[in-house]
């Protein structure tokens, strides 16, 4: 009986604690379980949660590690106080590691709004390219060859690169696969030709003497470096190869404006026009007010001409698939509000405040504007409503209260020259967290778009805050048309992330799952993203050995005298240099194949299990078409009759050109037995060859493409048939 009533009152305990909704259900119950087991067990973990849960003794103490959604209450400093470990965050999640002890205090932790036990899964790099296929490529399995990505150029735009590590070296670590190299922050020079500013490194030896590239906005980093080892980075030695890990590198840190992503793309496209190679750049970066978030924004049209031209692009979707950060509203004579949330000033040092950036439709106007309440939602001040027909100038002024100072600015738009929307963005400054920030909103009809998103002092910040209740009559936010610029392009290839699938002992399996971070589509004018998702959680890739930002080492190697970490980092970011990869092993195979053709390659390819669901033919606004296949994107793309003309060097040429009947090739030795022949609009013949020639007697006048593959590559020419 002793027993029943204590088994009672602790589940009545569990309940109140964690009844408050902060842990999911399967996490509450895995608490509960340990708290049960510690408590008969003098007040340590059973071997059996050792082996379930992420534990860790740290100097004689068992700490549970968790990963949670921070607000703006967030303070490390103070979470070390009560002796809980709290990671630095990136974007708005944070690791934290809280004592055994401290169970029963999790679900009242105010800095966090959600926490989640750590998946006790190791989503290595290693592992992840066994997840997407990608070894079976690398290795040639029932493939012509082997393919690694060795004749295609990688462009990496982003921060923290470097150019040392043998990541960025040939497998056998004597040469490195940098190719050249761009710090945009750097003003020693010399600066690119026809760019003018920054500077260029094109020799293994500039690039050795560089280092590293320079401290910049985010001080010395090594987000690129990891970035650029996930796509192909050799693996100096280790598990950690990259995808396609005999591609070449450009790596341009770039200054934080479309402006400087616009010239960096073009240096690329340049360096990679001149040696004759194809070119797929990543981009693990994205800001949801760098345009206009439904593809037709001025990056968007760039990548479009950069992508008529051949080029590829990889994008990261965006990491706010876990916070409600957006409002839909349909207007009929209707005001709204909602509590603005704030990314807490104490978390970053060029924090400034919230930015709400909304979107209407095309000749339906909208008025947006500010309340300041107290903490009992009494409203103490507020600003008028600013309309986007009559807001035709910038805005930059203040509320006051007390001794409290809030500060906003507007700017608005009727009619957005891009897409004829009406738009406004309201900045939001308010340091005092006693004090509430209430967006109205009203509109006589029309569909309305609002996104609350960190603004940084320093004009960066991609992570969004929710929207959130304050009383009666306002309304929260949900987590949808969280994809960013410029991930919203028609031609970009889109993102999303999960955690690797890989097997644990036997036919045990572990991972598998939707990042709970991935941010989730359409975009908000209906068009599907993403487009596809990849491997980006818990992802081992190489660190800069000059970065001063924190990191735990999960290896290391030695290498000219210097050492090289290996570390786990989590995103979208992740998930985009994975696609970049396949990418280039898809041109590796089939050099000729348009970016369209390798983006419908990835995307047709694209493979679905229990975790995906079976995917509509529209796509899934969190899987797009489903997970990355590299072996059957890269299996078709030999099949496939590419648009482009590279300028690869033929073993073979045809005559007659123009022909009538017999088609003669210049070799015979090498050939297949048959080839492929395709016209300009898509249709397929095959022609047996015979004696060192095809007849074509039989085919209609026009123009059309030979494929065959000459050491496992394919090979195109034209011919005309009279």
């Amino acid at each position: 009986m002793r027993f029943i009533i204590s088994v009672l009152f602790f589940l009545f305990v569990s309940i109140f604690a964690f009844g408050q909704g902060k842990l999911s259900s399967k996490d509450r119950n895995d608490i509960a379980s340990l708290r049960e087991s510690i408590a008969q067990n003098n007040g340590l973990p059973t071997e059996l949660h050792l082996n379930k849960l992420p534990i860790q003794k740290i100097n004689g103490v068992h700490y549970l590690n968790l990963l949670g959604e921070i607000n703006s209450n967030f303070d490390q400093d103070c979470l070390k106080q009560k002796n809980w470990i709290a990671g630095k965050p990136i974007g708005q999640v944070s690791s934290v590691k809280v004592p055994l002890s401290d169970l029963a205090y999790i679900e009242t932790a105010e800095e966090f709004y959600f926490l989640e036990i750590a998946g006790k899964i190791r989503n290595q790099l290693d592992k992840a390219v066994i997840d997407m296929r990608a070894d079976s490529v690398q290795l040639g399995i029932g493939l012509p060859e082997a393919y690694t990505g060795k004749d295609v150029y990688i462009g990496i735009t982003d921060w923290g690169f470097d150019y040392t590590s043998p990541m960025f070296y040939d497998t056998a670590l004597q040469q490195t696969r940098i190719v050249a190299a761009w710090d945009q922050f750097k003003t020693s020079g010399p600066s690119p030709i026809n760019f003018g500013y920054g500077t260029e490194y094109n020799t293994p030896s500039e690039l050795l003497t560089a280092g590293s590239d320079t401290s910049n906005i985010y001080s010395y980093a090594t987000h690129g470096t990891h970035v650029s080892g996930i796509a192909g980075g050799s693996g100096a030695g280790t598990p950690y190869r990259g995808v396609a890990f005999e591609s070449k590198f450009l790596f341009v840190t770039f200054l934080v404006d479309v402006g400087a992503v616009l010239d960096a793309w073009e240096w690329m496209y340049q360096k990679a026009l001149a040696d004759n190679k194809r070119l797929v750049v990543n981009m693990s970066w994205g800001l949801y007010h760098f345009g206009t978030l439904d593809g037709t924004s001025l990056l968007s049209q760039a990548i479009t001409a950069y992508t008529d031209l051949g080029v590829v692009f990889a994008n990261s979707a965006g990491n706010n698939g876990n916070v409600n950060f957006h409002i839909k509203k349909t207007f009929n004579n209707e005001t709204i509000k909602s509590k603005i949330d704030f990314y807490s000033y104490s978390a970053n040092a060029n924090m400034w405040g919230q930015s709400i950036h909304a979107w209407g439709e095309p000749g339906q106007s909208f008025e947006n504007g500010i309340i300041v309440a107290n903490s009992s939602n009494v409203t103490l001040v507020e600003s008028p409503f600013y309309s986007t027909n009559t807001t035709n100038s910038y805005i930059d002024t203040f509320l006051v209260t007390g001794l409290d100072t809030i500060w906003y600015n507007i700017s608005a738009d009727s009619a957005h020259s891009l897409n004829n929307r009406p738009t406004m963005r309201l900045r939001v400054k308010n340091t005092n967290t006693a004090l509430k920030v209430i967006l109205k909103s009203t509109a006589a009809s029309g569909t309305v778009h609002y996104w609350n998103v960190t603004e940084l002092s320093n004009d960066v910040g991609n992570w969004g805050m929710p929207f959130t209740t304050a009383g009666t009559g306002t309304i929260a936010g949900d987590n949808l048309n969280g994809i960013s610029e410029p991930s919203c392009s028609e031609d970009v290839i889109s993102v999303a992330a999960y955690a690797t699938q890989y097997q644990t002992s036997g036919t045990a399996t572990a991972g598998g799952a939707i990042a709970s971070f991935s941010s989730y589509g359409p975009r908000y004018d209906g068009v599907m993203k993403p487009d596809i998702a990849a491997p980006g959680v818990n992802i081992i890739s190489s660190m800069s050995s000059y970065t001063d930002v924190a990191f735990t080492s999960q290896g290391s190697v030695a290498f000219n005298g210097r050492t090289y970490h290996f570390a786990k980092l989590s995103g979208t970011s992740m998930a985009s240099p994975m696609v970049a990869g396949v990418s280039a092993l898809i041109l590796d195979a089939n050099p000729y194949l348009s970016a369209r053709q390798v983006k419908e390659i990835i995307m047709q390819t694209a493979r679905q299990d229990n975790f995906t669901g079976v995917i509509p033919a529209g796509g899934s606004n969190r899987w797009g078409a489903g997970k990355i296949n590299a072996y059957a994107a890269v299996k078709l793309a030999l099949e496939t009759a590419g648009m482009e003309n590279p300028l690869v060097e033929l073993m073979w040429s045809v005559f007659p050109n123009p022909v009538m009947n017999e088609l003669h090739f210049t070799i015979v030795e090498e050939l297949p037995k048959t080839v492929e022949i395709f016209d300009i609009s898509g249709n397929y013949f095959e022609k047996p060859i015979i004696n060192g020639k095809i007849y074509v007697s039989d085919l209609p006048a026009g123009q059309y493409f030979i494929k065959i593959l000459i050491d496992g590559k394919v090979q195109q020419d034209k011919f005309i048939k009279q």
